[in-house]
């Protein structure tokens, strides 16, 4: 029988020794698959710890209830969006046309969705459910996206920069998220004018970054 969920059994705790910790990530990793196999209500904390090799005992000292595991995995695929994210804000990235800029940033996200699935799977649920972790989750990516936004205009200071990752979170992100469920065309193509839309805002805020590339 599942245990009730309530706003502190949402709480999971990040164990510090490693053979724990391998524990911890195997029962995520089965988590994932039986959240995108079958659907998050269709899973339970019982066969999640059958399928980890791992004692119903132990799921629960490291997860209260089957909503802490969602929010693991939350956090889990947050952290690594967020490190493909900050991979783009390198010296090199910062050459590079307003035009390429987009490019790259669009298609990091959008490959970023493609390589894991579980993404989706699991933030329908936590958008659903856990409404405080999806604005938290945005909030992190908001503080990466403005932190690699391209540095060459002196005139705008921190707030600007952050209210401009904002726009991108939710319009461009928006798109992305909703280019997943459509057929691969009509993806192919959302993909295309999610990138058009973002490069003409941008170009609003970084005119000077644009070194001949015919846009």
């Amino acid at each position: 029988m599942e245990k009730p969920s309530n706003a502190m059994s949402r709480r999971w705790r990040k164990p510090k020794q490693a053979r724990s910790l391998e524990r911890v990530e195997r029962i995520l990793d089965v988590a994932d698959a039986l959240f995108v196999e079958g659907g998050y209500a269709a899973a339970t904390t019982k066969e999640i710890a059958a399928q980890a090799e791992v004692p119903i005992g132990s799921l629960y000292q490291f997860f209260p209830d089957k909503a802490a595991i969602l929010d693991a995995l939350a956090a889990r695929y947050t952290d690594l969006l967020n490190q493909r994210l900050q991979a783009l804000g390198t010296p090199e990235m910062a050459r590079f046309s307003l035009s390429d800029y987009v490019e790259q940033l669009t298609e990091g996200v959008e490959q970023f969705f493609v390589e894991y699935p579980g993404y989706r799977a699991i933030f329908m649920e936590i958008t659903a459910t856990m409404p405080e972790v999806d604005e938290a989750t945005d909030a992190q990516l908001i503080e990466t996206i403005a932190a690699i936004l391209p540095k060459s205009d002196a005139a705008l200071d921190e707030e600007d920069r952050k209210m401009i990752a904002f726009v991108l979170v939710k319009a461009m992100g928006n798109l992305l998220w909703r280019s997943l469920g459509q057929a691969p065309q009509f993806r192919q193509r959302l993909v295309l004018e999610t990138q058009r839309l973002a490069f003409h805002y941008l170009k609003s805020y970084f005119p000077e970054t644009l070194s001949g590339n015919g846009e």
